[in-house]
């Protein structure tokens, strides 16, 4: 695509970019919502609990936490005591055999050809870090958490926020123009782009993500490394 070296780090979405969207609305959010008013009660006293019910009731004061957190699930509100709470019930969902992720079929050999050329792979998601390992860790292909080097989540801010990718760089002591971040999600890739990450929009028919005008596409791992010279992994 340019003359420019080789990404040193791929920084990767979940969401539409390795997991379909279809397995996280239509397994794992229900899944969640099934869960989580039983998880709430037989658990209460845990330490994560409890600071996702406070912080509930801090920013939804006068509201019941458990009807607070239905709304937001309505809404697939991306707020931190929500998605702590939804990945302990997933942990134990994982932990019984009732869940299994699901990642398209490019993802784990690309980035099995990235990491054995030595790019750094790193997974920044709405979902917490505990989630995001828990996806990696119960896949088809197995556990696929070496893989990575770093996991992100809402700690260091929003993914529409171009400050939260200066904190990752600030956090990891990455060069910018060094860090490429796939996403499906354009606002994402816009933010990412103002921190000075190249992007690439990753556009999964399956998913029907709809292609922006402003920055590079691909349809698969593979097409995206192509586009700024990373190694492939020997497949069509």
């Amino acid at each position: 695509m340019s003359a420019s070296p080789a990404p040193r780090v791929v920084l990767l979405d979940i969401e539409g970019t390795t997991a379909p969207i279809s397995f996280v609305h239509t397994v794992l959010f229900p899944y969640a919502r099934t869960h989580l008013p039983r998880l709430i009660e037989e658990r209460r006293t845990d330490p994560v609990v409890k600071d996702a019910l406070a912080e509930t009731e801090r920013l939804a004061p006068g509201v019941s936490p458990l009807e607070q957190l239905e709304r937001w699930m309505n809404e697939d509100a991306k707020v931190a005591p929500l998605k702590a709470l939804q990945g302990m019930a997933w942990a134990e969902g994982y932990k019984r055999g009732e869940l299994l992720a699901t990642l398209y079929p490019d993802v784990v050999p690309t980035l099995e050809a990235w990491a054995h050329a030595g790019i750094e792979l790193a997974v920044y998601s709405s979902g917490s870090e505990s989630a995001q390992k828990l996806i990696y860790g119960h896949t088809a292909q197995g556990d696929v958490t070496p893989l990575f080097s770093r996991f992100f989540d809402l700690r260091v801010g929003g993914k529409k926020d171009a400050e939260s990718y200066r904190a990752i760089l600030r956090e990891t002591g990455w060069q910018n123009d060094d860090v490429l971040f796939l996403s499906d999600v354009t606002a994402e890739l816009d933010a990412a782009a103002q921190a000075g990450l190249r992007v690439c929009q990753i556009v999964r028919p399956e998913d029907g993500t709809v292609a922006g005008s402003i920055f590079p596409v691909a349809g698969t791992l593979p097409e995206a490394g192509a586009l700024f010279g990373l190694p492939g992994t020997g497949q069509a």
